[in-house]
């Protein structure tokens, strides 16, 4: 192994504000502590939570690293205590709690997994917290089954795409709603059975037609708002409906719960950062059973939008701001 530098470039938060607050400086190296790995980094993924962390809304839990980026793809360089899952010299992708907008950065052994060959570096980048947001959300907490429907709004985002490619290679039917023809034609190609324009159409009264009458067994939902009563009304008997963002830009809603009651509806909710190492490892562990197999077939793979290198993460957050973005943002290191 090359030796290590003393220091490192890394992109902070200089204070609350819009994207040009993200500026390069320069840190010590982090070491790794027990049952923890450090990672040269090779390519970081750009996630919505980074952008709330910049305006001040999301702050790093207890403990985690200040800097932004929860999701990385490199190289193994040192070893904590402990740490027996990946050697050195391995290339692992992971989810981490902070600090991926960086040269180096700190995972946990037991939360890196090994990059499937099918897999670019900066495609294993965007892959950790999409993936395993969708499958702790639509999977555990929603419970998809073969042969349900799922409804996805945001389809064409970095977690949209993921979840189309899943849902369809486990055997569910998925409708999505976009914002455009462009989102639309990428998410059916991704395999998506109907794409619904919710600035033309009514994605209540699309998602009935479209399962005659029934409705969706699951609900993925980032926006909020207005959406949550209707989805009330999308949801079929016994659906599920999983709140993973409010992209409407308020948590607060005024909805009809008598449609709980008659539905016998389940509205869940979850947010991937603060969760525990063990639970996280436990995601980590069923991925590997269940999702892995399909990475390495090529069967699920990120769609890629854009990547920035690392100093220009400033304009990586401008495009993600504009909402054009198809699939997955990516800082290359």
């Amino acid at each position: 192994m090359e030796k290590l530098p003393a220091q490192m470039t890394v992109v902070g938060i200089s204070k609350p504000g819009g994207p040009e607050v993200l500026v390069p400086e320069t840190r010590a190296l982090p070491v790794p502590g027990p049952g923890e790995i450090l990672v040269k980094v090779l390519a970081a993924g750009v996630n919505r939570p980074d952008v709330a962390q910049r305006s001040g809304a999301y702050p790093p839990p207890p403990g985690a690293s200040d800097l932004p980026g929860l999701e990385i793809a490199g190289e193994v360089v040192a070893l904590g205590a402990g740490s027996v899952r990946h050697k050195l010299g391995d290339k692992v992708m992971s989810l981490v709690a902070g600090g991926g907008y960086a040269q180096y950065c700190i995972a946990q052994d037991a939360q890196a997994m090994a990059v499937p060959p099918a897999l670019s570096m900066q495609e294993a980048g965007a892959i950790p917290e999409t993936l395993m947001t969708v499958w702790h959300n639509v999977f555990e907490r929603g419970a998809l089954k073969p042969g349900e429907t799922l409804l996805i709004h945001g389809g064409s985002s970095g977690i949209g795409t993921m979840a189309i490619q899943l849902a369809k290679a486990l055997g569910s039917r998925v409708i999505v709603t976009v914002g455009s023809k462009d989102k639309a034609d990428a998410c059916i190609k991704l395999g998506a059975d109907l794409a619904i324009n919710y600035k033309t159409e009514d994605f209540v009264e699309a998602t009935k037609k479209a399962t005659n009458g029934a409705g969706a067994n699951v609900i993925l939902d980032m926006v909020g708002g207005d959406y949550i009563d209707r989805n009330y009304d999308a949801a079929a008997i016994d659906g599920r409906i999983v709140q993973i963002a409010f992209l409407s830009g308020t948590p607060k809603a005024t909805v009809n719960f008598s449609k709980v009651m008659v539905k016998r509806l389940v509205h869940t909710g979850s947010t991937l950062r603060p969760r525990s190492n063990a639970d996280k490892a436990a995601m980590v562990a069923a991925i590997e059973a269940r999702v892995m197999p399909l990475l390495r077939d090529g069967r699920v793979k990120p769609v890629m939008d854009s990547t920035f290198p690392l100093e220009k993460a400033a304009d990586a957050h401008r495009r993600m701001e504009t909402s054009e973005h198809i699939g997955k943002i990516v800082l290359a290191v």
